[in-house]
């Protein structure tokens, strides 16, 4: 797409959701035109599961990373105590649970002394 091509479907793509939301139907969109980005989201989304939407993009690339990557554990094992917390925000957390996230963490730890390390010499 050209420079003005993403532009141009955003100011449709807006006077969509205008019309929508003049029938009272809600819609929230937020954009990022620098990075050719747009959100909509209808009435049952809330900031839970926003966020969990969010931390499956992170997880997504923590994923598919390759583990030689100097970050790829902080990021995987950060993705996945946040996961965690958001699939149990409204439950409590089992001990099996706390025990992964404990895990995950000592996983961080030992990443970040790496980085240290390397980053000293």
């Amino acid at each position: 797409m050209s420079d003005n091509s993403f532009q141009a479907f955003y100011e449709e793509l807006k006077m969509l959701v205008e019309k929508f939301e003049k029938k009272q139907i809600q819609i929230k969109m937020e954009s990022d035109l620098d990075y050719d980005s747009v959100k909509i989201f209808g009435e049952k989304m809330d900031s839970v599961t926003r966020a969990k939407l969010g931390v499956e993009d992170a997880a997504e690339l923590a994923y598919t990373t390759a583990e030689h990557h100097p970050y790829w554990a902080v990021l995987y094992n950060c993705a996945e105590i946040t996961k965690t917390i958001l699939e149990k925000w409204h439950d409590e957390i089992t001990p099996e649970q706390l025990e992964e996230m404990k895990w995950n963490l000592k996983e961080i730890q030992n990443t970040l002394s790496n980085i240290e390390s390397k980053l000293k010499k």
